[in-house]
């Protein structure tokens, strides 16, 4: 399984932020769109990730009444996955790198964000319909012709 199959599932939707942005208003996006991450992009390309994570880190370390910006607590140049890689690649990559989200790049463009939920959706599934197959083709085992 590829990271494009996951991301033909899921669809592509994404979610958006600007460095400028005040960190509350994208912290209000995040709720009204119930999403756990945010794309920062700038000038049509995308500068980091805004997630959780990094929010809860700024409210831990000052209230968010002084102005803090979606820049200024994203992750600069976030680890990318590319649309080929493969799903045991990617998993092995967010545990290693302990990302949530990952961002798709191929060639220069963002086709969308992988959350660790999407691959391990995706992975049941893919063991799922294994599991059937693999029940059905004992269930159909063809008789042994004897001689």
């Amino acid at each position: 399984m590829q990271v494009r199959e996951i991301l033909r599932v899921k669809g592509a939707a994404l979610f958006t932020a600007r460095p400028q942005q005040t960190l509350a208003s994208a912290i209000d996006m995040m709720a009204e769109q119930d999403v756990g991450s945010l794309v920062v992009m700038d000038g049509g390309r995308m500068v980091g990730m805004l997630t959780f994570r990094e929010v809860l880190q700024a409210l831990r370390q000052q209230a968010c009444s002084t102005g803090l910006t979606v820049g200024d607590v994203m992750v600069a140049d976030p680890v990318t996955a590319y649309p080929a890689m493969e799903v045991n690649v990617l998993r092995q990559l967010m545990i290693e790198r302990h990302s949530r989200y990952l961002p798709v790049i191929e060639d220069g463009t963002l086709l969308g964000v992988i959350s660790f939920l999407d691959v391990a959706k995706a992975v049941l599934e893919e063991q799922s319909l294994e599991n059937r197959m693999l029940k059905n083709y004992i269930k159909n085992w063809p008789d042994e012709v004897e001689s």
